[in-house]
């Protein structure tokens, strides 16, 4: 297949491309400046020049192709809501360009939006319209498109890392450096689902070739890693202070990063392994956090 690739260069996207090769596949991948490109083309890849402001450029990139993986993500947290709202259009966009044929196009959202509110993790099975995560404007205009005839499918993110990134724990991290300590709130007991990058990038290319309009995959290696335990790691590789916070002080503690904090996000991936045979097998998280260089983060 002709696979148009958005976030080409980034944190997953780049890790995608070589799957995406292997499998004998041809690569075409967004970026936005000339060394995205050149690695691109050093990866094997086409590099397609866009940027996420510009949903139409992107819908050009998508003419040709003959499957759609959108990977990339404004990942300003700080400006969340706006950057999922950006998200909206380029997917309505990607999805105009498709309508009328079965060429499928994979999405990215959050596994939070399949949270079913009564404390057991999210399913791939559930659609929660009422979560709170500005990012389920993802999965409801994929729902759209999906109601609309175009082939649409979810892949749902955790927590995914390596020992340089790891999701939402990389600002954590920076947060916990400017504030001399490590916090987490009231016992910890919060769960985040994780999944090594590599293994993520896996799942991408089993789903886009699969091809199956309407399905939701679960990237999760890992159902729920305890607050308290990434936040004991944390202080470890950092040398700072642990400390617990009573609910109220979150906000002035982490700021915007407030509503993740005290957030219980596990989730189920086997209805995913049942479907695609994903069988990741990579690092575990906190194994990530402990194998992380500290001394490089900024101050």
């Amino acid at each position: 297949m002709r696979v148009f690739l958005t976030g080409a260069t980034g944190f997953i996207g780049s890790r995608i491309v070589p799957e995406l090769l292997a499998a004998g596949h041809e690569v075409s991948g967004l970026t936005r400046s000339d060394s995205g490109a050149r690695q691109l083309e050093a990866a094997g890849a086409t590099p397609y020049r866009a940027t996420l402001e510009d949903p139409a450029g992107l819908a050009r990139g998508a003419e040709n192709a003959d499957a759609v993986i959108h990977a990339a993500f404004d990942h300003d947290f700080s400006n969340f809501v706006a950057n999922c709202e950006k998200d909206r259009r380029v997917i309505e966009a990607l999805g105009a360009v498709l309508n009328g044929s079965d060429r499928p196009l994979l999405i990215t959202s959050g596994v939070g939006i399949g949270d079913p509110g009564d404390g057991t993790p999210a399913r791939e099975d559930v659609f929660n319209l009422e979560h709170g995560n500005p990012r389920i404007a993802s999965e409801l205009t994929g729902q759209a498109l999906l109601d609309a005839g175009v082939n649409v499918s979810v892949m749902r993110l955790p927590q995914v890392h390596d020992p340089v990134k790891q999701g939402l724990i990389t600002p954590y991290i920076a947060t916990a450096r400017a504030k001399g300590s490590v916090a987490y709130v009231g016992e910890g007991r919060n769960r985040w689902s994780a999944a090594h990058v590599l293994d993520v990038a896996k799942l991408y290319a089993l789903a886009i070739e699969r091809g199956e309009a309407g399905a939701r995959y679960n990237a999760v290696a890992e159902e729920g890693v305890a607050m308290r335990e990434i936040a004991e790691t944390v202080a470890a590789g950092l040398g700072l202070p642990l400390v617990s916070l009573a609910p109220e002080q979150a906000p002035d503690y982490f700021g915007w990063f407030a509503i993740f904090a005290s957030a219980d996000l596990p989730a189920s991936s086997a209805q995913t392994r049942a479907k695609t045979g994903w069988d990741p097998t990579g690092p575990s998280l906190i194994a990530d956090l402990r194998a992380m260089d500290y001394s490089a983060i900024p101050s």
